[in-house]
């Protein structure tokens, strides 16, 4: 790896986002907009400022918004189409003829702080088949946890931030939980490691390749993430990312949209037209509120004549009632009141 000048990055996009409906009927996963843009361009920044000169993007469902997206962009990148599904690994797999240096694999639906090159440097000097960026959790059995050692090969020891890479557990129960620091869907990792994938099979990152790689005594290592990291696989994560990502403006090494930051931490874009109240929101650009909103995301076009509670709302949409705890698509138009409701 050392003294290579062509670092190749892969952007894994072909999620479905099914528990983002109805904000993925018309868009991919990856291109759903925080903070008026595409989720994937955070993971793709990072990439960039790590100094990656060439990005694939893997996806398959509805790609053709990605590969317009992608074109967009300066570094040389281009898109992968996968015909069936393949799984994580699979889909990075099918690149297999590219594959012939240390390369960075990223999840196309996470906001995080990566520091890439900081990971690299890592990977270079434990003699790892596999880097993975973690992130500390208070709750960790909704994730895959990892447990740390000191030394290749040696006993978990739960105090470490970094180390090898000694034990996987996905979900555990509160009881299982050796560890609270969990897989954040960043890696770098060796092309030798790619070929233990079966030709052809759908095959998963952490729950198949990456414990095989364990199992055969090859070191693996890691290093916890500082800074924010979400998974915006959730509605309600797109507000907290959001909002995460406003309060931490002057430290993080993301681009911020041009608006108002008002002292509860709530947004207000530029051109956005706000004659009613705001409490811990995000208003985008062209949105409008004459009434009232609260906890909630209001995406680009998007009118609140009535009240928005904790909920999310798509772009090219009207809100003439009460909405609370709701996700309300692109181009919808609400007047009844709702609860606990996606439409």
């Amino acid at each position: 790896m050392e003294g290579s000048d062509k670092l190749l990055g892969v952007i894994m996009a072909g999620g479905r986002g099914t528990r983002l409906m109805p904000l993925t009927v018309n868009r991919p996963k990856p291109m759903v907009p925080v903070l008026g843009r595409p989720v994937i361009d955070y993971v793709k920044d990072a990439m960039v400022a790590a100094g990656l000169t060439e990005i694939i993007v893997t996806t398959g469902y509805q790609g053709e918004q990605l590969v317009s997206h992608v074109d967009s962009w300066t570094v040389q990148s281009r898109v992968n189409q996968e015909d069936t599904p393949m799984g994580t690994a699979g889909s990075v797999g099918l690149l297999l003829d590219q594959l012939n240096d240390t390369f960075v694999v990223g999840s196309g639906d996470s906001v995080a702080s990566f520091d890439i090159a900081d990971l690299l440097m890592s990977h270079r000097q434990s003699g790892a088949k596999v880097t993975m960026a973690l992130w500390e959790v208070e709750d960790p059995t909704e994730f895959g946890i990892v447990g740390l050692s000191k030394d290749h090969m040696g006993d978990v020891n739960s105090d470490l931030s970094e180390g090898y890479i000694a034990k996987f557990k996905e979900k555990p129960t509160a009881e299982e939980a050796f560890s609270n620091l969990v897989n954040a869907g960043l890696y770098i990792i060796e092309p030798e490691v790619m070929r233990l994938i079966p030709k052809g099979e759908k095959y998963d990152f952490s729950k198949q390749l990456f414990p095989e790689v364990l199992s055969r005594g090859w070191p693996m290592y890691a290093k916890t993430v500082k800074g924010i990291w979400f998974d915006v696989g959730h509605p309600f994560e797109l507000h907290k990312a959001q909002m995460a990502l406003i309060a931490n403006r002057d430290t993080l090494p993301f681009p911020m949209p041009a608006g108002e930051v008002l002292p509860d931490g709530s947004f207000i874009s530029s051109t956005a037209s706000v004659s009613g109240h705001i409490s811990k929101s995000i208003v985008m650009e062209g949105a409008s509120v004459n009434g009232a909103v609260v906890n909630s995301v209001v995406m680009s076009n998007s009118r609140i004549n009535g009240v928005s509670e904790s909920s999310i709302v798509g772009q090219n949409s009207i809100i003439d009632s009460r909405i609370f705890n709701c996700v309300i698509g692109d181009n919808s138009k609400i007047s009844i009141d709702l609860e606990n409701d996606r439409r």
